[in-house]
């Protein structure tokens, strides 16, 4: 595997492809405390005007910052992220979480970040600092 210290401006990040499902969604909420019908109940979700229950917006974050530890293991450590979502996440959508090198100092890189659904469509985009352990 190539060495954080190998990373330069425009390198792309692995991909992490993501797939929820009702199952995790009620084991977030169970893990987080986050019960919010939005998330559990579909008929409360639908009539709330969502369409349908929806994935917590924290747990599309959460894959996210998996992609990039087990990107980075031991080499780094994740200094700084910053996320924005953008589009509703459902289960059984497929998210691909990716990124690319947007900066980079002797020990520093910056990577800008996106989540992108089965449509094409970028649910969550966000910024991440790497510090590399020298």
């Amino acid at each position: 595997m190539k060495s954080l210290l190998n990373y330069q401006v425009t390198d792309r990040l692995p991909v992490r492809v993501w797939a929820p499902d009702h199952v995790q969604v009620r084991q977030y909420a169970e893990a987080s405390g986050d019960f919010n019908p939005i998330h559990l109940d579909d008929n409360y979700a639908r009539q709330a005007g969502l369409g349908g229950v929806i994935v917590h917006g924290m747990l599309t974050m959460a894959q996210m910052a998996a992609m990039l530890t087990d990107w980075i293991g031991k080499e780094g450590e994740l200094s700084k992220f910053n996320v924005r979502f953008e589009q509703i996440v459902r289960p059984g959508d497929t998210i691909k979480c990716s990124g690319f090198i947007r900066a980079r100092s002797e020990s520093t890189l910056v990577c800008d970040l996106e989540a992108n659904n089965q449509k094409e469509q970028r649910v969550l985009s966000g910024l991440a600092h790497i510090s590399i352990q020298l």
